[in-house]
């Protein structure tokens, strides 16, 4: 087997903290030399952690890009390496710090100075799948029977994912974090985050800058939050009801929860004894330390199996990213004047047969809850234990998603599908039927890649053969 070595960094900027990690990716081929080459990681090893920062910021809604840059820049020096030896990463701005004025300059200076990175502003459902798989509630969720959920829990929001058997099932976020309320060692309100004001005026409380108030009323207002919190994941409360609390949520129905898995900046703190004094509570100058005692306590009134994370403040940074350059052979479908694409996000659909078109409207609807869908290419359609199959059903097949992708991606100029089995050629040519004119498709083959992932596809080789690399999120 062939094997290389290469170098990934993962940074991820919070709404509170700042944080960074190296890791060695070992790619192993796992195709005989009679084959196409297919590249997987056979093993990844963390080789530096940065010290966990707070995120510079120059004012509320304002990132301090000299004082992150010169951070970076010191890091990169503590661990010896030059950016040309980083093969591969990833870059996510999360949070409440998403939305500051100045994110696009951080993601631009970042994409430019930082190497070949999938750098995006991570949408609070996205923030919420990487956290879960990141803490391990993903490949728990392999293992287990029912759903899996993973509350990862930060400064500005809790970011809830729901796994079945290492699907993505459902996204929730909620304004539930400990940077929401930052208070001083003696109680004194020093600030209240606007998105928290809707629920506590619903709630009726009175929590302004000034303010002082005792340990035990910032105890309440905590115990409060994670108990609506609660109640909405395990159905007491509908999402509905609770729109004050709610973020944002890929449906209006959660399924039941069997196992919940907690990560995030709070969720590191779970592991710490409750605060027995305001002074304690504040040591981070905000309610995180209060909400995370109240969130133990509040769990013993729910009977949920709370399983331990593997990883917690740490959850959501991308330990690493792989790079495997696969060839898409003879059979692909292409509009060479739209390649090279780079960082296309990618949806899977484990196609069964008969397939419902419900099944495809759903997974699209969840891309676009992930990626947006203002772009000309909002995400690459991935088909998974797609069958060989008769003309006449990969008509059918090709009807149905040009149809449907051109009603809920009506701005889309671009289709691109990915296919495991050689079929590339005959489906592109019938996707090009079934969708508007204006439409290119790319319909490519022999490429496994999954939910999350990401692909660079390459310009033509021969005519007949695209290089396409795949970007996955890898976890430690």
């Amino acid at each position: 087997m062939t094997r290389e070595v290469i170098k990934s960094v993962g940074i991820d900027i919070g709404t509170s903290t700042t944080k960074l990690i190296m890791s060695e990716l070992t790619l192993g081929r796992v195709s005989s030399h009679f084959a196409l080459p297919h590249f997987e990681i056979i093993d990844r090893k963390v080789t530096y952690e940065s010290d966990i920062i707070s995120t510079p910021l120059k004012s509320e809604d304002e990132i301090n890009l000299q004082s992150l840059i010169d951070w970076l820049q010191r890091e990169y020096n503590r661990m010896g390496v030059s950016l040309p030896e980083i093969k591969s990463g990833a870059v996510i701005i999360t949070g409440e710090t998403a939305i500051k004025k100045n994110a696009d300059a951080i993601l631009h200076y970042l994409a430019e100075r930082s190497g070949d990175f999938v750098v995006a502003i991570a949408g609070a459902s996205l923030e919420g799948v990487l956290a879960g798989r990141g803490s391990g509630a993903y490949e728990r969720s392999k293992t287990q029977r029912g759903v899996v959920a993973n509350i990862d829990i930060g400064g500005g929001t809790a970011n809830v994912v729901l796994f079945q058997q290492g699907k993505v099932l459902e996204t929730i976020t909620f304004h539930v974090g400990g940077r929401l309320v930052e208070i001083s060692s003696v109680g004194e309100i020093l600030a209240v985050s606007p998105s928290l004001r809707p629920w506590l005026n619903y709630k009726g409380i009175s929590l302004k800058k000034g303010m002082s108030l005792s340990l035990e009323q910032f105890r309440a207002v905590s115990k409060q939050l994670c108990h609506d919190m609660l109640d909405c994941l395990t159905g007491k409360i509908s999402i509905g009801a609770l729109e004050s609390l709610v973020h944002s949520s890929s449906c209006e129905t959660l399924p039941e929860l069997h196992e919940l898995v907690i990560s995030g900046g709070v969720g590191r703190l779970t592991h710490e004894p409750p605060p027995a004094r305001l002074s304690d509570a504040a040591i981070y100058h905000d309610i995180g330390p209060l909400l995370a005692s109240e969130l133990v306590k509040s769990l013993r009134s729910y009977t949920l199996n709370v399983a331990a994370a593997a990883q917690t403040s740490r959850a959501t940074v991308i330990g690493a990213g792989m790079q495997s350059t696969r060839i898409s052979g003879a059979t692909v479908s292409i509009q060479p004047k739209q390649l090279p694409l780079r960082n296309i996000p990618v949806v899977k659909v484990q196609v069964s047969q008969p397939w419902q078109e419900k099944q495809f409207e759903s997974e699209f609807l969840k891309g676009k809850e992930l990626y947006g869908d203002q772009a000309s290419l909002p995400f690459a359609i991935s088909l998974g234990g797609l069958p060989y199959m008769p003309y006449q059903q990969l008509k059918e097949l090709a009807g149905m998603i040009g149809t449907l992708y051109t009603r809920l991606f009506p701005s889309a100029s671009v289709l691109v599908v990915i296919c495991e089995n050689d079929m590339a050629k005959a489906l592109g040519q019938l996707l090009r039927l079934y969708s508007v004119s204006r439409i290119d498709v790319i319909c490519i083959d022999q490429i496994v890649i999954d939910h999350g992932d990401y692909i660079d596809i390459g310009e033509p080789l021969y005519d007949t053969m695209v290089p396409v690399v795949v970007k996955t999120l890898a976890f430690s």
